[in-house]
C-alpha cells in the first residue's frame, strides 16, 4: 500500500532556527526528500507560515529566538483555525520546555543536537503521513460548499454525544427551503448555491451560542443537534435564518422550514430526526405554518403510518385491498346514461378496519411503494372489465390512477400493453389518469412520456384541474383526453355565482381544446341542472352513486342494458 508521504509530489518543510549551523546541518538531512525553505526568527517565521499555508506541510520550530521567539509562533498559530492544522516539530534541548510547547499544540520534539539522521527523517515523515491522513478525514468529513458536517461523520458524533454525554438533552432539529428546486430554476444553480452557503453561516452563528452539530444533509436539507430550548426560541431562531435569506435578493422567494423533536430520553438521534423531518415536512406547501414541533399525537401517526407500511405486502398477498368503482354519467343523454368507472381503492385491514385512502395512498406515494398498491388495483380492474364483458355482453371502460413515480417508470407502456393482452382487452378500455399536480414535476419529460401512451392509443385524463397548480397556458401544452374538474369548483356551485363562472370558463377552454370534461363531486338535483344547462358532458358523485363494489356496478350495467333495450324497441 502506497503511504500519502510516499506520493510523488514533494512536501513542502519551514526550517525556523536562528543558528546557522542547525538550518545546514537540517537542510543536509532533508533536502534529498523535501522541498526546504528557512526563517531565521519567529516573525520571519510567522510571515511565511501565513504565505505558505496551502502548501506547507510541517514546520521545523526553535523555541528561543530573538525578535520572536518558538512559543509565540506557537501561540499565534494555536490561535489562527487555517493555520492550527499544521503540524509543528519543536526543536529543542530544554527538557522543561516541553510540556508548555505541548500545551501550546506543539506535535513532537527532536533534541539538539542532531545525532542520529535517521530518526529527524523518521519524525518528519511520521507527522507529514499523520497529518495528511487527518486532513483526508477532514475533507470526508466536512460538506465542500457549507463546511458542515456530512451526513455520515454528523450521525457518529451525535450518536457520541449521546454515549458519552447521557446528561445533555439534545434536540433534532430539520430545516429545508420550500420548493428548493424552484430557486435553482429561476435564479440559477449559483444563486442556489450563495443561498445555501448563507443559510449554513446562521446555522454556525446560532451554533456559537450554544453546544451542537451541524449538517448539510443533502440538497437543500440541514440538521442541527443541539441543546434543549423553547419551542418560542425557536422561532426566533428560525425568524433570524429567515431575515438573512430574504437579505439577499429582493426578486427570489424563499421560505424556510423547520421541524424540531424535542428531547426523549431514550431515543436514538436517527429516531429523533426521522421525527423532525416528518414534522418538517408537514408544513410542506403552507403558507402559513413555517415550525412544526414534533408532539405525541405526530408519535402516535408515526407509529400508525409504520403499521401500515410494514403490513403493505401481507396486504397485498391475503387481498385486503379492495378495488369499488364509481359511476360517470352522460348528463346530456335523456335519460343519463353510464359511460365508465373510476376504480379506487379501499383497504379493509382484519384489526385497524376500513382505511381511509386519504391515509394510506400519500404515503405509500412519499416512501416510493404506491406502484405495489396501483398495479394491484390496475390487474384487479382489467380482469373485472373482461369479466362483465364475458359475463353481460357489456364493455364498461375503467379508469385507473398513475402515481407520478409510475408515470416516469421506463416499462410502464410495456406493464399496461401485456395486462390489456392477457384480458384481451383495447387501449380504450383501460383509460388513465394523471393528476394535474404531476405535471408540474418534470413537465417536458411528461409530456413526452403521455405522447408516447398516447400514440398507443391509451386515453389521458387529466384529474383534479383546477387545484391549484396550472395556468391556461400550461393546459394549452398538455396532451389529454379528458379534463376532470376538480370538486371544489362543484362543492359550492349553488350558493356561489363565481363558481359558477369559473366552471362555465373551464368548460369553454376544454371546447376549445375538443376535450370532454368530467364534474366530480356532483350531489344535487340542481348541480346536475346547472351542469347539464352548461353543456357539461360527463359528471360524477354520489347524486348519481357513491363508489360501489363490482357486484353493485353489475347491476347499474344491466339497468343501464335493460334502458337501452326499451330505447330500441
Amino acid at each position: 500500500m502506497i503511504k500519502s508521504s510516499e506520493l510523488n509530489r514533494r512536501h513542502l518543510v519551514l526550517v525556523v532556527e536562528d543558528q546557522e549551523i542547525n538550518r545546514d546541518i537540517l537542510g543536509d538531512i532533508l533536502e534529498k526528500k523535501y522541498d526546504l525553505i528557512y526563517a531565521e526568527n519567529g516573525e520571519i517565521g510567522m510571515k511565511l507560515i501565513r504565505e505558505k499555508a496551502d502548501q506547507l506541510s510541517i514546520v521545523l520550530l526553535d523555541l528561543i529566538m530573538p525578535v520572536m521567539d518558538g512559543f509565540e509562533v506557537l501561540r499565534q498559530m494555536q490561535d489562527d483555525p487555517e493555520l492550527c492544522e499544521i503540524p509543528v516539530i519543536v526543536l529543542t534541548a530544554e527538557k522543561k520546555a516541553e510540556l508548555e510547547a505541548l500545551k501550546l499544540g506543539a506535535s513532537d520534539f527532536i533534541t539538539k543536537p542532531f545525532d542520529m539522521d535517521e530518526i529527524v527523517r523518521a519524525r518528519v515523515g511520521k507527522h507529514i503521513e499523520l497529518n495528511e491522513r487527518r486532513q483526508l478525514i477532514r475533507s470526508a468529513e466536512r460538506d465542500h460548499l457549507t463546511g458542515l458536517y456530512t451526513k455520515g461523520f454528523f450521525f457518529e458524533y451525535a450518536d457520541q454525544i449521546v454515549k458519552y454525554h447521557p446528561e445533555y438533552k439534545m434536540d433534532a432539529v430539520v430545516i429545508d427551503i420550500d420548493r428548493f428546486h424552484s430557486v435553482n430554476e429561476f435564479n440559477g444553480r449559483e444563486f442556489g448555491d450563495k443561498v445555501l452557503k448563507k443559510l449554513a453561516e446562521g446555522i454556525k452563528e446560532f451554533l456559537r451560542t450554544t453546544d451542537g452539530i451541524a449538517s448539510r444533509i443533502e440538497g437543500d436539507r440541514f440538521d442541527i443537534f443541539c441543546l434543549h430550548r423553547e419551542s418560542g426560541e425557536y422561532a426566533e431562531i428560525l425568524e433570524k435564518l429567515q431575515g438573512d435569506i430574504e437579505n439577499m435578493s429582493e426578486n427570489a422567494s424563499i421560505r424556510l422550514r423547520m421541524g424540531v423533536t424535542p428531547y426523549r430520553e431514550g431515543v436514538s438521534p436517527s429516531a429523533m430526526f426521522d421525527r423532525a423531518r416528518v414534522a418538517c415536512n408537514m408544513i410542506r406547501g403552507s403558507n402559513k405554518d413555517h415550525l412544526m414541533i414534533f408532539d405525541e399525537d405526530m408519535r402516535q401517526m408515526e407509529m400508525y403510518q409504520q403499521r401500515l407500511l410494514n403490513d403493505l405486502s401481507w396486504a397485498i398477498e391475503d387481498k385486503q385491498f379492495v378495488v369499488y368503482y364509481q359511476p360517470k354519467y352522460d348528463i346530456q343523454a335523456d335519460p343519463p346514461r353510464l359511460t365508465s368507472a373510476e376504480a379506487l381503492v379501499r383497504w379493509k385491514h382484519p384489526e385497524l378496519g376500513m382505511i381511509s385512502p386519504g391515509d394510506f395512498i400519500p404515503l405509500f406515494e412519499n416512501n416510493g411503494v404506491i406502484n405495489q398498491v396501483d398495479s394491484y388495483v390496475w390487474s384487479v380492474a382489467a380482469g373485472q372489465i373482461a369479466e362483465w364483458r364475458d359475463k353481460l355482453g357489456y364493455l364498461l371502460p375503467l379508469s385507473v390512477n398513475l402515481s407520478r413515480t409510475e408515470i416516469f417508470d421506463p416499462k410502464l407502456e410495456t406493464y399496461l400493453e401485456t395486462l390489456l393482452k392477457e384480458n384481451k382487452l383495447t387501449s380504450h378500455d383501460l383509460k388513465l389518469e394523471v393528476t394535474e399536480s404531476a405535471y408540474t414535476d418534470n413537465a417536458a419529460e411528461l409530456i413526452e412520456i403521455v405522447d408516447e401512451l398516447r400514440k398507443a392509443g391509451f386515453e389521458i385524463e387529466m384529474d383534479d384541474f383546477g387545484s391549484g397548480y396550472s395556468s391556461l397556458n400550461m393546459l394549452s401544452s398538455m396532451p389529454i383526453d379528458v379534463l376532470k374538474m376538480d370538486m371544489k369548483f362543484i362543492r359550492n356551485l349553488e350558493a356561489d355565482i363565481r363558481n359558477f363562472r369559473m366552471i362555465e370558463l373551464i368548460l369553454d377552454i376544454a371546447k376549445f381544446l375538443e376535450v370532454p370534461v368530467v364534474a366530480e363531486g356532483v350531489e344535487t338535483e340542481e348541480q346536475v341542472k346547472m351542469l347539464k344547462d352548461a353543456d357539461c358532458e360527463l359528471v360524477q358523485g354520489f347524486y348519481f352513486s357513491r363508489p360501489l363494489p363490482a357486484v353493485e356496478i353489475e347491476s347499474l350495467i344491466i339497468k343501464e342494458m335493460n334502458t337501452k333495450r326499451d330505447q330500441e324497441q
